[in-house]
């Protein structure tokens, strides 16, 4: 959903396209393919993304053989919200809208857009 950016001696910047992709797949289809992506990475046995199975899947899968044990503990901690130690396919969906700023922005536009009008129509009819 990133793409790395490096400039000279400075850290890594990311393109976030997150926003692109829900633009052009709609709803549905964002999360058709989010879901695409957990089975990528997820356990086959557990259901869930472990521990294990995102060391051994970002580094074939996703080209990142790069991580550390401590930075795939980062992301499974980012995401896991019952803290069960993996993330759900819930949890993993969550976490990919959570780590894209814009359409985190965008979300709560349309959340406060319906809320508004829910509220306004509740007071026109009372």
């Amino acid at each position: 959903m990133a793409s790395p950016k490096t400039h000279q001696n400075q850290e890594p910047t990311f393109h976030d396209f997150f926003p692109a992709m829900a633009g052009k797949l709609g709803g549905e289809g964002l999360i058709d393919e989010l879901c695409k992506g957990f089975e990528l990475l997820m356990d086959r046995d557990k259901g869930v993304i472990t521990f294990q199975s995102l060391r051994r899947n970002a580094s074939t899968v996703l080209g990142l053989g790069d991580l550390t044990d401590e930075d795939v503990r980062c992301m499974i901690n980012e995401g896991d919200f019952d803290q069960d130690g993996a993330l759900s396919q819930m949890e993993f969906c969550v976490l990919m809208f959570r780590l894209s700023p814009e359409l985190m922005e965008a979300s709560r536009c349309v959340v406060t857009e319906a809320i508004e009008e829910e509220f306004g129509v509740r007071t026109h009819r009372r």
